[in-house]
């Protein structure tokens, strides 16, 4: 009988040393995050091309093609430009080569809204016009500007 309760005492620490050594914890969580940025990128770019014929007159109205851009869905994004080359108190001006001849015009766009992903191409929207007493004097030939746009979110 001793050998027999020795025995179910022996069990017994061994169940419950099993308990102890069972005892959690053997779980644990691990916590996982993700930023995901806000992004804006232009896809092409534009331009601007006006005939400007004194013969006809009247308000020039620039053929544009338009630039493409996308940003990160619900991003916010302000367009930008820098008046362009030859820009004079914010007033935009094409030059005709490098003679100090320059004919003024409006560039306008809308600045700003909220990008839906990267599948959803936005178009800029731009606008260009030439008005008829900024050209009908001037001297034949080709005048030119360069505009940089800037987008950011």
């Amino acid at each position: 009988m001793k050998k027999s309760l020795m025995a179910v005492v022996a069990v017994a620490l061994v169940a419950m040393a099993g308990t102890v050594m069972a005892a959690p914890p053997f779980d644990t969580t691990v916590n996982v995050s993700a930023t995901v940025t806000g992004n804006c990128r232009f896809l092409s770019g534009g331009s601007v091309a006006f005939t400007l014929d004194p013969a006809i007159g009247g308000v020039a109205t620039g053929a544009v093609t338009q630039p493409t851009f996308w940003c990160t869905n619900g991003t916010p994004y302000t367009v930008t430009d820098d008046d362009g080359a030859n820009a004079s108190g914010g007033t935009h001006r094409m030059q005709r080569g490098a003679t100090g001849e320059f004919i003024p015009y409006t560039f306008t766009y809308t600045p700003g809204g909220t990008g839906g992903g990267r599948n959803a191409t936005r178009t800029m929207d731009i606008a260009s016009t030439v008005a008829e007493l900024d050209y009908i004097n001037a001297t034949a030939g080709l005048y030119t500007d360069t505009v940089t746009l800037t987008i950011t979110p």
